[in-house]
């Protein structure tokens, strides 16, 4: 696997477009088209859109949110993984992790040690999938999401 991160570009919107998750999943994230608008919308900087790709294969989409407000009133800077795309033939394959430690590595990068994610719960929601990479749940809602938690090691 030749794995890496591709910026949204007009070269490679269509591909990103074209990621969809399983039908049963769909109810639990965003349509990669609803992400990238949302991404448009919010001031520029917020949103961290990226197109995860095996090799020339788009098999994901990501979106962060990085050190943002995570509180209208600015008390609280969080980073977060927001949105997790991973095409349904591709699934268990090992780019969930990648996506996510992607991320992670991201946020280390720019100082943080906290990168936060929400999920959907239920028996088709990612939860299993977030516990296994560590997050753990930290008793907050946003909405009626879960919300969870990683802790960072600062880089050597």
């Amino acid at each position: 696997m030749t794995l890496h991160l591709q910026e949204i570009t007009p070269g490679n919107l269509e591909a990103a477009l074209a990621v969809r998750v399983h039908p049963r999943q769909e109810h639990a994230v965003a349509p990669v088209v609803k992400s990238l608008a949302e991404a448009y919308v919010h001031p520029a900087g917020v949103a961290w859109p990226r197109l995860v790709v095996d090799g020339d294969r788009p098999v994901g989409f990501l979106m962060a949110a990085l050190d943002i407000d995570w509180y209208e009133d600015g008390t609280v800077r969080r980073s977060a993984l927001w949105r997790l795309n991973i095409a349904a033939g591709e699934q268990g394959r090992g780019y969930g992790r990648f996506a996510v430690d992607s991320v992670a590595a991201e946020v280390r990068r720019r100082g943080g040690t906290e990168l936060y994610v929400t999920w959907h719960p239920g028996p088709d929601g990612p939860e299993e999938f977030y516990l296994r990479l560590g997050f753990r749940k930290n008793g907050e809602k946003s909405g009626e999401q879960t919300v969870g938690v990683l802790a960072l090691e600062r880089p050597i």
